[in-house]
């Protein structure tokens, strides 16, 4: 018969469910990298590249469109933004799990140059189209 203390697997689940909060904190609350300040969250992004152009969708439900700034600078593409609390000032939260607050996703382009073609937000996702400069 295998015998466990019970205090060293309570230690070792706590330790696995700290793990996974510091994962999901560094997922959607990370220190942006450059002039702003404190702290963002990061949008998932797909990219699908053909010979003549790069596809980006960044997913964004709940964000409108003049809340969304794209550049493309330094071989980076940059999608930044912010999606605000919908909740009234005064509503005792219950639970959150969709971040709010500022944005930012810093996507590395391939080698070339990019000329933004077509920029289109969505069914809750910003569609890009980055046409490949020769």
């Amino acid at each position: 018969m295998t015998y466990r203390k019970p205090a060293s697997t309570m230690w070792a689940e706590a330790v696995t469910m700290l793990e996974q909060a510091d994962r999901l904190h560094r997922q959607f609350f990370r220190l942006a990298q450059g002039p702003a300040r404190g702290p963002t969250w990061e949008p998932p992004a797909d990219i699908f590249e053909t010979d003549s152009q790069l596809t980006v969708l960044v997913a964004l439900p709940g964000v409108a469109p003049d809340q969304v700034k794209v550049v493309i600078e330094n071989g980076y593409l940059g999608v930044v933004g912010e999606r605000p609390m919908p909740a009234p000032a005064m509503a005792h939260i219950r639970r959150i799990e969709i971040p709010y607050g500022r944005f930012e996703r810093r996507i590395e382009l391939p080698a070339g140059q990019f000329q933004i073609r077509e920029s289109t937000l969505a069914h809750g996702c910003l569609v890009l189209s980055l046409l490949k400069l020769a």
